[in-house]
């Protein structure tokens, strides 16, 4: 039997687990990057549809589970590894929606060189499907894919001391706070999926 043995790293006031799977040290979060950030991964695991949302026979026949992914660019794209198709749904239309929403710092500098940080909110643009229409009671829901918001939309949510003072993002890169995926069949009010993090 293999025997566990832990090692101080540091004499702080944090301690580190060890087990027979430890590969490391702990990764810690960077200062500056706010915990409610989202990191790449996958998220969501859609196998069956909301029964509240969906008309009646309605199921995900094909391309399921139905999941979003965040790319370390921070694009959220959704609808798993392609297209996703539900089948019993008859002649019911349906859009699917997805929207984010960003922070980034920006730096509000005056003439004197006096800079203040000011966090900013931006969501980006909503994707979507758009209207789509089954055939033969199948419906086909390609993938859609999130945008970042550009340093304009970050300036014109973020308020500096006063007008005469200079914006610029701060050094690295916007986080993404949270993000919202929905499929909607004409005639609901709750969508079928509902894919949400933060």
């Amino acid at each position: 039997m293999r025997s566990a043995h832990c090692i101080p790293f540091a004499v702080l006031a944090f301690a580190v687990a060890c087990s027979d799977t430890a590969t490391g040290p702990a990764t810690l979060t960077p200062v500056g990057v706010p915990l409610s950030a989202l990191d790449a991964g996958n998220f969501g695991n859609v196998t069956t549809l909301n029964a509240a949302g969906t008309p009646s026979g309605g199921h995900i026949q094909t391309g399921g589970p139905v999941f979003c992914t965040v790319s370390v660019t921070l694009v959220v794209t959704c609808a798993g590894g392609g297209a996703y198709e539900i089948a019993g749904i008859g002649n019911s239309n349906a859009s699917a929606t997805l929207s984010g929403t960003y922070e980034a710092t920006v730096d509000c500098t005056n003439n004197g060189g006096k800079l203040v940080p000011v966090k900013s909110q931006a969501t980006g643009a909503i994707a979507s499907t758009g209207n789509l229409s089954p055939e033969n009671g199948r419906l086909e829901v390609p993938q859609i894919s999130s945008s970042t918001p550009t340093a304009a939309q970050f300036f014109a949510a973020a308020t500096c001391p006063n007008g005469n003072w200079t914006k610029s993002l701060a050094p690295g890169a916007p986080t993404l706070v949270s993000f919202t995926y929905t499929l909607t069949f004409v005639g609901f009010t709750t969508p079928a999926i509902s894919i949400f993090a933060s």
